[in-house]
Order: structure tokens, then sequence, then C-alpha cells
């Protein structure tokens, strides 16, 4: 298991371990160029691609990404068609690409709302890719923090029926095995472009001590270069877990 920074101290490194990224700006990029909502989709899976090299040349080796809550439902019909079907794109085009480049593909959310096309080919990704090395690229499609939660507790409830009459009482470690992203530690550092700032329901239990980062840059034209600034401003931050600041530039200097 990875440390969990609500128990444990991780590591802290100039370049973060785990990256997690809120793409917001789509609609916006298009609507600013007169354009319609899909060409800011379609720029914004251009994105994807420079920010997976940009996260690998610089030494990356987790990049999370929030293509799709289970909240985005909410939009008009017409461009839920239109994200579906990019997606299944995505997912026909790219996937080789990724492991041709030793990336390990993961999707984290509901799939029970997705058509049998688009499942299927989720975990033939998943499959193909399992055993790459150079990044882990998770893509949260229909997820959500609180669904993450409730997910973990039955699964591990469905297992230990009698955990909540334990007389040493239920801890919330029990859970880490049981949510989605079991297989990577928590994100050292959580992006959101577009301008707002708010987590939005994204990795809830996970961003307990994440670094957060929102910038008004929109997702099309978030590029290596933007993502060093927000490298460069992580750098600055004191990464306490709970302790002084004194104690932390004592562990620094031992």
């Amino acid at each position: 298991m990875f440390p969990n920074s609500t128990r444990d101290i991780p590591a802290t490194r100039d370049v973060p371990r785990h990256v997690a990224i809120i793409m917001d700006g789509n609609g916006r990029w298009a609507r600013g160029r007169f354009l319609p909502r899909v060409a800011g989709h379609r720029k914004g899976v251009e994105a994807v691609r420079g920010i997976v090299r940009a996260c690998i040349e610089r030494g990356v080796e987790y990049l999370t990404l929030f293509a799709f809550s289970s909240e985005n439902w909410r939009r008009p019909a017409d461009e839920i068609s239109i994200l579906m079907d990019l997606f299944l794109r995505a997912l026909e085009q790219e996937v080789t690409k990724l492991h041709e480049n030793g990336i390990r593909f993961k999707i984290v959310g509901d799939m029970t709302r997705f058509d049998v096309r688009i499942r299927d080919l989720i975990a033939a990704g998943q499959t193909l890719t399992a055993g790459n090395t150079r990044l882990t690229l998770t893509v949260a499609a229909n997820y959500g923090g609180r669904w993450d939660i409730a997910e973990a507790a039955r699964r591990y409830f469905a297992i230990h029926p009698d955990a909540a009459r334990d007389d040493a009482g239920f801890r919330p470690e029990a859970l880490e095995p049981f949510l989605s992203m079991a297989y990577a530690p928590e994100p050292d550092l959580f992006i959101r472009t577009g301008g707002e700032r708010r987590v939005s329901n994204f990795l809830l239990w996970q961003l307990a001590y994440s670094e957060l980062y929102f910038t008004d840059e929109l997702w099309p034209d978030f590029d290596g270069a933007a993502l060093d600034a927000a490298f460069a401003w992580y750098r600055q931050r004191e990464r306490r877990f709970g302790r002084t600041s004194e104690q932390v530039q004592a562990a620094g200097n031992a």
C-alpha cells in the first residue's frame, strides 16, 4: 500500500509523483473563437496528448484526468452524445499509441452507464497496457468522489459484514484497498484549469493533503509551459502534513 497522508508523511519531491487535473474550459475556448463546443472538446483531446508527453519528460509517474463526472450527465443530451462519441474514438485511436509508449492506461468510475462498445474497449485497453511502467494514465469517467467512497464502503462491508460491530471500532484506512485508485499514491498536485476554484467531487478522499493549483488558463491552451508554471508553484509550497514549519525544516536538515 502507498502512504496515506493522514497517517504517514510521503516523501517530498521537486516534481510531483502524481498529478491530478480537472480539464475545464473546452466550451469557453470554443465560444471565444465562435466555434461549436465540440471544437473545444476536440482541441482538449489534443491538449491531453501534449500533457501526457510533458509529464513523461518531467518524470511524473501518475497522471489522473477528470474527463466526465457523474454530474455531467446533467448537460444537454446533444453534448453528452458528442462527448461519448469522442470518448469512443479516443479509445479506438489512442490506446495502442499509449501501449507503444509504455504507458499504463486505467479508467475509474461507474462503467454501467456506458454502452457495451465503450466498456469493451476500456477492458481491452487496460489489459493491453497492464504491464507498462513509464507512466500510469488514469481517466476518471462517470466518476464522483462520493460515489468512490460509498462504493469502497459497500465492497468492504460485503466482505466484512461484522466490521461495524467490531469492538475495536471501524478505521478509515480499512477502506483504502477498496477505493478505485488503490493502485496509485495520493496526488501530490491537483490542477484545475478554466478559472474555477473548487474540486467538484473529484478524488475527495485522495486529495486530503494535495496541493491545490488553480489557473485561469483554459484546458485547450494548457501546455508544457503551463505545466512547468504549476510545478514551479508546487516547489514553493511547504508540505507540512500536520506538522509545524520548524519540524519540516528540521526534518529537511537531518
